[in-house]
């Protein structure tokens, strides 16, 4: 059964950085390609990066120059870093491959980039 199983997302301040993952089984990623998605809250779902199965790769203008796709076939795994992020980065990010007739999705990340702070949380050192 192929799986692609995806990790990495967070939340972060904005101008953060993050580095998704998309672990694939019984495909390989090289042949294949893949393509990452993200879908923001009431947006439709966009391209964010490809990797196509000759090693090109091309990314949407809203995050070109920020977003890098990459490829480790030793582990079969490719990754998405994110740079710079911005709330408008704000999505569930998703991976993509096709692989014979199959069309397979990644379970999705999320990233949320948002300047607001947590409740915090208190520390204590005594001795």
């Amino acid at each position: 059964q192929v799986q692609l199983v995806e990790s990495g997302g967070g939340s972060v301040q904005p101008g953060g950085s993050l580095k998704l993952s998309c672990a694939a089984s019984r495909i390989t990623l090289s042949i294949s390609g893949m393509t990452w998605y993200r879908q923001a809250p009431g947006k439709q779902r966009e391209l964010v990066a490809a990797l196509t199965s000759d090693g090109r790769t091309n990314a949407a203008d809203s995050v070109n120059g920020r977003f890098t796709i990459s490829e480790d076939p030793a582990r079969n795994t490719v990754y998405l870093l994110v740079n710079g992020l911005k709330p408008g980065d704000t999505a569930r990010y998703y991976c993509n491959a096709r692989w014979g007739k199959g069309d397979y999705w990644g379970q999705e990340t999320q990233i949320t980039v948002s300047s607001d702070w947590g409740q915090g949380t208190q520390v204590t050192v005594s001795s």
